[in-house]
């Protein structure tokens, strides 16, 4: 008996697991390009970003949202939220502008590096960004 109380314990705690999803970084990138949300399985496509950040690729793997390009400094990312359910992943995000203006300076981008547990990947899955006022930004489907 004592055996199907922990089977049954098991099964109800798999039922309800939580995905932790951290937000590992975030800063600016020279890489140009425009608006991007870009799924990275390897430490190769990491760097062609120009982001230098470490992700244990063997048991996760990372998300970076990219915002720009800007030729002013001071712009960074904020995260309303992340949503998910079976079918898609709705991030709202939008940049904020300096305060000041800031300083003319070479193009770049902003960006978000979230690190996920490899076991959640489902392909098909459609990721989509959103500014608060629900205006798409980007999107990209797990392949």
């Amino acid at each position: 008996m004592k055996r199907w109380w922990a089977l049954a314990t098991l099964l109800l705690l798999m039922g309800c697991r939580e995905v932790r999803v951290k937000t590992y970084a975030a800063g600016t990138t020279a890489v140009l390009g425009g608006n991007q949300i870009v799924v990275v399985r390897d430490e190769a496509a990491l760097v062609r970003l120009g982001i230098h950040e470490p992700i244990r690729f063997r048991g996760e793997f990372g998300v970076v949202l990219l915002m720009g390009p800007h030729d002013r400094t001071g712009y960074r990312q904020i995260v309303e939220s992340i949503g998910a359910n079976a079918m898609r992943v709705r991030v709202v995000a939008f940049e904020e502008a300096p305060a000041n203006g800031g300083e003319p300076t070479a193009p770049y981008r902003t960006f978000t590096l979230w690190i996920v547990p490899n076991g959640v990947y489902r392909r098909g899955v459609r990721v989509e960004v959103v500014t608060p006022a629900d205006s798409p930004i980007t999107s990209t489907v797990l392949q």
